[in-house]
């Protein structure tokens, strides 16, 4: 079979266009717009305004309709998919995919969905995204993924549109500013000695009060790595991590621990236990997301707070965890797991558990703005992560300067996201073969 790859992803100025190029075949130009779309013919639940008779002018600005919807993807320290909502009125908005491939060419095929529509519609327009894509997945996976970026985007565009900030759109805000957790790492990182001496500077020099460090490392008692059972020696390998680490930062910062759903139930409740008599902020997915019930027991079995939610989807895959009580705290993935508003939905359902929520982010500067502005709109927030301190380019991808100072990210005033997109560092750090998005 010949090797494929897409590339582009979209013929600016023409609706629902890219190109797949294929290494023995000729190029095959696919238009969305022409396609056949069976769920729009057997569905009663089409959403759009033309369905659903939306034609009474509101004045202004707010009779904007959507132009284009555009994709690029950055070679950051992972591959972050912008994405860019274009109006009529000349206002465009920005937001962001969870990264990886497949996302550009979805929102491709859900453009033809959004074009005419009113970006201030944001509720209607996920909801007509959702049911447009149910055939494809969009329960879960990439089409949440690729209808979260365009979701922040709305929001982008919607503020700008009503001169509001986008956690003003989301009800106000508690906090002026978001607290952010630092995610580190160390180039020995199975070291507890190293872990610990990251741990000083990072909260000496770097002014964070919050930090997580991976714990799925290895530990030379590994005797098999795809069966996630625990060795006693593996066991103690990482409970001299958090003893290392812990005690490095003493009262001056809160420390995570990331498991990355690596362990079997039986391990993950020997590690969780073990762990009990140090201050761990939270153990995160300790075993893998799918099983539930195998979360809850892990959950009710041991003090140690245990936290998951970035491989969960939507306000109804996390409903089970929360009603059940299986997390002592919620991670949702805002630019993966449904967006803003739907990231609210889970917080609000949470809250009514009196479950925190420490917002999972390997996001730019987009998404992780976006993340920070529900945090401070939501009264149960504990933290928003940061991904991204190794890399010096981070911030220079928004014209905007000191997003985080002393582990907090101030949110602005300005409207929409309160970020410009440098369109310079965009280009210069773009995946090879990609193409730029229009200006504004």
């Amino acid at each position: 079979m010949a090797d494929r790859t897409v590339t582009g992803c979209r013929t600016h100025g023409e609706l629902g266009t890219f190109m797949l190029v294929t290494g023995a075949l000729p190029s095959v130009m696919v238009d969305f717009d022409k396609i056949s779309d069976p769920n729009a013919e057997y569905t009663m639940r089409d959403l759009s305004a033309e369905t659903m008779g939306i034609e009474k002018t509101r004045g202004g600005t707010r009779d904007a309709k959507i132009t284009d919807v555009q994709t690029t993807m950055v070679d950051g320290n992972y591959p972050w998919i912008l994405v860019r909502v274009y109006t009529d009125a000349g206002v465009v908005g920005n937001g962001e995919s969870y990264w990886g491939g497949g996302d550009t060419a979805i929102i491709e095929r859900m453009k033809p969905f959004l074009v005419g529509e009113n970006p201030l519609d944001i509720d209607r327009l996920y909801e007509h995204m959702i049911q447009k894509m149910s055939g494809e997945g969009s329960i879960s996976g990439k089409v949440i993924s690729a209808i979260s970026g365009i979701e922040i985007a709305l929001h982008d565009v919607a503020g700008k549109l009503v001169d509001l900030p986008a956690y003003q759109l989301l009800g106000g805000k508690y906090r002026d500013s978001a607290r952010v957790y630092c995610d580190l790492h160390t180039e020995d990182e199975a070291n507890p000695q190293a872990c610990a001496e990251e741990a000083d500077r990072v909260v000496s020099d770097l002014g964070y009060d919050a930090i997580k460090f991976d714990l799925d490392v290895p530990s030379g008692h590994e005797k098999d790595r795809a069966n996630r059972h625990l060795r006693p020696g593996e066991i103690e390998h990482k409970a001299e991590i958090v003893e290392a680490t812990t005690e490095a930062v003493g009262d001056r910062a809160d420390v995570a621990f990331d498991c990355h759903w690596s362990y079997a139930t039986g391990s993950a409740k020997r590690l969780a236990k073990r762990l009990e008599e140090y201050d761990v902020w939270w153990l995160e997915d300790v075993v893998p997301p799918e099983n539930h019930d195998a979360q809850r027991e892990v959950t009710r079995s041991t003090a140690t707070p245990v936290a998951t939610g970035e491989n969960v989807y939507r306000t109804h895959g996390n409903r089970d965890l929360i009603e059940n009580e299986a997390i002592d705290i919620v991670a949702p993935d805002i630019p993966r797991v449904g967006g803003m508003r739907e990231g609210q939905k889970i917080a609000n359902m949470a809250d009514m558990y009196y479950i925190p929520v420490a917002m999972h982010n390997v996001s730019s500067p987009i998404g992780t703005m976006a993340s920070a502005q529900l945090a401070v709109a939501i009264p149960n927030s504990l933290a928003v992560e940061y991904h991204s301190y190794e890399l010096g380019w981070w911030e220079d991808l928004v014209e905007e300067d000191g997003l985080i100072e002393d582990g907090r990210m101030d949110i602005p005033e300005e409207p929409g996201l309160g970020l410009t997109l440098d369109l310079d560092t965009v280009e210069e750090n773009m995946v090879e073969g990609e193409t730029l998005f229009d200006e504004a």
